[in-house]
């Protein structure tokens, strides 16, 4: 049978307040905002997207930002780590910016001999890193405050927590396409895809509490698949698993389904295209607000109801 997951999709997590959202991912990390849209299932709150310049798969972090919502609390049966890639040379850079913008950071450490790890938080207190290495070859994405050579060139890997690693790596290597490629103590890396990334890690943390949703919460990780047929042929294996996932749902950019993991994390298998530039040009992703068709009536309203979204680039050379 041919592969059905190709990879990491997009990671999608809660915030709790749009501009400085806007102004953390744009700005201090330099990511291209691809797509300014609504949550479709509550349309009075955004979706925002950022990622590499066309928004590719396994670059896209996107958020719901209600305003004012209480902060969560990383745990068991969560995502908690998302995690970004760039190039070796870039630590001291990235040190200095991370000072210069009062980015608070950890010391950076060795991980499975091969990566330079450095973690920080946003404003919500949503869990990131930077891992510096020298064999990603995707491209880097900056406004132009930040030096190519040392942007931003997508994920590297994802962190879930569990009570343990079995059954989650039981649903990936059995009806997900991963392949267990790294252990180190209680860390488990899987892969369906060998490369920068793809990584889903999993730690083993039985003494840690149970995660809580909120503000810098993650809500779901997304998994790549081709087409709506390999997604088809995904749903019908999930369901002979009896993992249940919902029938698919037209996202406009993708069609999705979704289901628990048998940890607690929200899963869901993305269609790799059509891709963001489906109804903006690629030069001007993330510029208007786009709404799926169901919505265009409430646009006026809508428009006048969300928060208004500013790139303050220039704040951020």
């Amino acid at each position: 049978m041919a592969q059905l997951i190709t990879g990491i999709h997009h990671v999608t997590a809660i915030a709790a307040d749009t501009q400085k959202n806007v102004d953390f991912y744009t700005g201090v990390l330099g990511l291209r905002l691809v797509k300014k849209t609504v949550n479709f299932d509550a349309p009075d709150v955004y979706h925002l997207y950022y990622g590499d310049e066309a928004g590719n798969p396994g670059s896209i972090l996107t958020f719901f930002p209600y305003t004012g919502l209480v902060r969560g609390r990383h745990g068991k049966g969560m995502l908690n780590t998302t995690t970004f890639s760039v190039p070796s040379a870039s630590i001291g850079y990235w040190e200095e910016r991370f000072r210069k913008f009062n980015v608070k950071y950890k010391p950076a450490e060795e991980r499975f001999g091969t990566e330079v790890v450095i973690y920080f938080e946003d404003a919500d207190g949503l869990g990131l890193e930077l891992v510096f290495n020298d064999h990603d070859k995707r491209f880097g994405y900056s406004y132009g405050q930040i030096p190519l050579e040392h942007a931003i060139k997508g994920f590297y890997n994802v962190e879930i927590w569990q009570e343990g690693y079995e059954r989650t790596a039981g649903l990936l290597t059995g009806q997900m396409d991963h392949q267990l490629i790294a252990e180190k103590g209680n860390r488990f890396r899987f892969a369906a895809n060998d490369s920068p990334g793809n990584y889903v890690d999993i730690l083993c943390t039985p003494d840690s509490l149970r995660g809580l949703g909120g503000s810098g919460t993650v809500h779901h990780l997304a998994f790549a698949t081709t087409d709506k047929e390999s997604q088809t042929t995904m749903q019908k294996k999930l369901l002979e698993g009896s993992f249940n996932p919902t029938p698919i749902l037209d996202r406009n950019y993708f069609t999705s389904i979704y289901f628990r993991e048998p940890g607690g994390v929200l899963f869901e298998v993305a269609t790799s295209g059509p891709g963001f530039d489906v109804d903006e040009d690629l030069a001007h992703l993330g510029e208007l607000l786009k709404l799926p068709a169901q919505y265009e009536s409430r646009r006026s309203r809508l428009e006048q109801e969300l928060p208004p979204v500013t790139l303050h680039i220039d704040q951020y050379k």
